[in-house]
């Protein structure tokens, strides 16, 4: 009897198969910010297949509306689950601030998020004063609202959206003199406030980090949070029984909704090789 209990108890336990464990995992961004992420998540768990998608038709989202982002997340979760992918990673800070939860509500998958590192920056800022890059639509958040209320009540927390951020990087635009003369005074209004610790809220601009760097002359804590996505990715998985195992041979897989706007030469700038884009079905 003692038995039967056992196996009847483990008949009912959803064990991940090999089978399972070998789909890919979908990751999604307005654009090609997303391959901060992508290629975090690669150097971490590089067995995983991936596909990513840029939604490059509409990007930024953090211009868009709030119903706008969330039917455009909908597709796109939707295509990645007809891609048979295990998880989802969205790419983005504005789709996670405004529609997170309601994909979660509305998908099986595992979909991880990411935002902006608030609680790590508040536990390493000597000064309590921390700068956050990000999107209106991730500093008009609740969700930023609750991370600060909740991580960060002895920090002032100094925001600035960053128009045509997001821009220079899907046009490969990393260095030069109109990035610099965007990023300039805004780094040295940040260093006169005393900030000591500086959040990437927008998963475009860690493509910006030497610059940023530079001009801050490295006396700046500057946080990515991609490599905390791709550890709690990793997390997951791993609970699910859904880490892959053993080297996989198609490793990346691109989408786009608008391939005519992307250049070559750019993804290879950004991801550090050429990658075949793939029309998104509409």
């Amino acid at each position: 009897m003692l038995l039967l209990a056992i196996s009847l108890a483990l008949a009912v336990i959803p064990m991940s198969s090999d089978y399972d464990a070998q789909k890919p995992i979908g990751v999604f961004d307005s654009g090609l910010g997303g391959l901060s992420v992508l290629r975090e998540i690669y150097r971490q768990f590089p067995d995983e297949r991936l596909i990513y998608v840029a939604d490059s038709a509409h990007a930024p989202y953090g211009t868009k509306t709030a119903d706008f982002i969330t039917w455009r997340c909908e597709q796109i979760v939707a295509f990645l689950e007809e891609q048979q992918c295990k998880a989802v990673v969205v790419a983005c800070n504005s789709a996670t601030a405004i529609c997170i939860e309601h994909l979660r509500a509305n998908s099986n998958l595992p979909i991880i998020g990411i935002e902006p590192a608030i609680k790590p920056a508040a536990a390493s800022s000597h000064s309590r004063r921390i700068g956050l890059l990000a999107t209106k639509a991730t500093l008009n958040s609740k969700r930023l609202m609750t991370l600060q209320q909740s991580w960060a009540q002895q920090c002032e927390v100094i925001c600035v959206p960053c128009p045509g951020f997001v821009e220079c990087v899907e046009r490969g635009d990393i260095c030069g003199p109109h990035v610099r003369a965007l990023a300039s005074p805004i780094l040295e209004h940040l260093t006169q406030m005393g900030v000591d610790t500086l959040i990437l809220g927008c998963t475009h601009y860690p493509f910006l980090l030497p610059l940023f760097n530079e001009l801050v002359k490295n006396e700046m804590r500057i946080i990515d949070p991609a490599p905390a996505v791709a550890k709690q990715l990793g997390l997951r998985l791993s609970q699910q029984g859904l880490l892959a195992r053993g080297n996989n041979t198609e490793v990346i897989g691109f989408y786009s909704s608008a391939p005519e706007l992307i250049n070559q030469q750019i993804i290879q700038q950004l991801w550090g090789t050429s990658l075949r884009v793939q029309s998104l079905p509409a």
